[in-house]
């Protein structure tokens, strides 16, 4: 079973190892105001021509209008509440494709995810261990920093043939594929799920009618300008900046990543709902390359594919560097600082797909889809 493989996987963290510190910023981040959206460039959904209809409807059921009144406060709910609790609650913030009864006896989706996806414990794909993680941003803030957005155009839509996806494509080619705007579940503010297998993300990814993305996909929606223009280093600009993404939060406990028992008792899944910082995102609309969780992928060496992880988590401000720069002094793990950038390609955790087990607190992942 996955689950017996999974509890006694020994974990070598991909990020180094995690260490206590004493400046927690827990406090210091819930008291920062709501960010502000960013301009959108042209040629990606605008940030001045209203939400779309998804967006709307997330925004009518939390009590927000478009046009609120400035003046008046925000009610909120307990971010605590986003971090669901039981196996349904998990598998409702997401849908697959429709399947005969007769595929449905080969593919056994129900069997398969009800195997995958559970609360309890990092034997299963969740939100992290809610008796330890802490999330500052209500879904109701989240939401109202991203009211001006538009998440996905009616014709993004249509060639994706997907919520919540936007195509990408390189200067003077058609798109040639979608990629989820949103970490999986691919949803505006929900929190990413985490400890899942590569072999599971894939087919989860492959019973909504998508596929794992690819490094390379990863990497052309993070650097690349929709009109044309010069690639950007990070997906929000040239130079590093760990306030802009959910990047900025050190981990506030002692993490023991000895195995996958020994990590989830004591590692927290510090996460934001997605879309929480909606300047952390690239100029295709695509939010939290950097940031939040880290993602798998997969990377094709001849005729095999291997898993690539890419982006970085909320406590990269342990490890940031600029690439060609030395570490900064403020960086508290300087052994394991790495430059975040678009285009980052390191080997940790390589395993061929079809047998990848590697699972992390901090490890999401994100769907894309080929255009017909």
């Amino acid at each position: 079973m996955l689950a017996d493989r999974l509890w006694s996987l020994t974990l070598v963290l991909a990020f180094a190892a995690c260490r206590p510190t004493p400046e927690a910023q827990v406090g210091d981040r819930a008291d920062r105001p709501a960010p502000t959206p960013s301009p959108s460039p042209s040629g990606a959904p605008s940030a001045t021509t209203g939400i779309d209809a998804a967006t709307a409807a997330l925004l009518a059921e939390a009590g927000i209008a478009e046009a609120p009144d400035a003046t008046a406060p925000l009610v909120e709910s307990d971010p605590m509440s986003l971090h669901h609790t039981t196996r349904e609650e998990l598998l409702a913030l997401f849908t697959i494709k429709d399947f005969t009864d007769e595929q449905k006896k080969v593919v056994q989706p129900d069997a398969f995810l009800h195997n995958v996806f559970g609360p309890n414990d990092g034997a299963h794909a969740n939100q992290g261990n809610k008796d330890i993680a802490q999330h500052t941003i209500s879904k109701e803030r989240c939401l109202a920093g991203l009211k001006d957005i538009v998440i996905q155009t009616p014709e993004q839509k249509a060639k994706c043939g997907a919520e919540n996806m936007v195509p990408i494509w390189v200067k003077g080619k058609e798109a040639w594929y979608c990629i989820d705007v949103f970490e999986f579940p691919n949803k505006a503010c929900e929190l990413p799920i985490v400890w899942i297998p590569p072999t599971a993300a894939k087919k989860v990814c492959e019973l909504q009618g998508k596929r794992l993305c690819s490094d390379i996909e990863w990497n052309i929606a993070c650097r690349g300008d929709p009109e044309g223009g010069d690639d950007w280093k990070y997906a929000y600009g040239n130079k590093v900046d760990i306030e802009i993404c959910h990047t900025n939060l050190r981990h506030r406990t002692s993490c023991w990543p000895k195995d996958a028992a020994t990590t989830w008792k004591s590692c927290t899944t510090d996460t934001e709902p997605s879309g929480s910082f909606p300047k952390c995102r690239s100029r295709f609309g695509v939010f939290d390359q950097h940031g939040n969780v880290a993602e798998i992928m997969m990377r094709r060496e001849g005729d095999k594919v291997f898993t690539q992880l890419k982006g970085s988590a909320w406590f990269y401000v342990e490890l940031v560097k600029e690439p060609g720069e030395p570490v900064p002094a403020t960086t508290t793990n300087k052994a394991g600082a790495y430059p975040d950038h678009c285009n980052f390609d390191p080997r940790w955790h390589v395993e061929p797909i079809d047998a990848a087990q590697h699972v992390n607190y901090h490890l999401g992942f994100r769907c894309c889809k080929s255009i017909p």
